[in-house]
């Protein structure tokens, strides 16, 4: 079983990278956190690896951060679950986001996710909630509950809808409901929350 590569990046493309070690490309898909984080073609790059055997292939998912293949793992255990869906799930929420989502039972976080409806997010909540307070957040990062409802949750969710990855906005969010108080309305917040990522 493959479970790193060191090598150098060889393309970027729609979900997956090439790795080039020493002469041989893998095929390796990622969630678009992942992608991110990797270096543009052709610099080196080190790549956490989870190894699918199927009857008809051997694919490889890859992950910058232990954090997000433990995640990748306990999610593809739940039922309707398989690799596409928990790569969907941990690039529309990283490790700290779904322990939030998990532990505040937030469907709707979970429902936002292509390919998750709403049984998908109740048994996601239930299968998990005992196993999410154990799971790594990432990082540098505790498990912290990420706002899921209220004034935060609605702008991130319409940043989510403009484009901005939950990592970035959410702290240019919480910038924002500090300096304007939580009485503060949604569009103020917004308009606030766009000047501080244009930052």
């Amino acid at each position: 079983m493959i479970a790193l590569l060191t090598g150098r990046v060889d393309s970027l493309d729609g979900g997956a990278c090439i790795v080039d070690v020493g002469g041989v490309g893998y095929l390796v898909q990622a969630s678009t956190r992942t992608l991110a984080a990797l270096p543009a073609p052709p610099a080196l790059a080190r790549v956490l690896v989870e190894t699918v055997v199927r009857e008809d292939a051997i694919l490889l998912y890859g992950f910058a951060e232990a954090a997000e293949r433990d995640w990748f793992r306990l999610l593809v255990t739940v039922q309707g679950v398989g690799a596409k869906v928990a790569l969907a799930i941990l690039s529309a929420l990283g490790p700290r986001e779904l322990v939030g989502a998990i532990a505040s039972t937030d469907r709707a976080a979970l429902t936002r996710v292509a390919g998750v409806g709403p049984k998908l997010a109740v048994r996601l909540l239930t299968e998990l909630r005992d196993r999410a307070g154990a799971m790594p957040a990432g990082p540098g990062l505790a498990a912290a509950q990420a706002p899921s409802g209220g004034l935060a949750g609605d702008a991130l969710s319409a940043l989510a809808n403009l484009g901005y990855r939950r990592p970035e906005a959410q702290p240019a969010v919480e910038r924002v409901i500090a300096r304007l108080g939580d009485g503060a309305a949604l569009d103020a917040v917004l308009r606030e929350s766009l000047r501080e990522l244009a930052r």
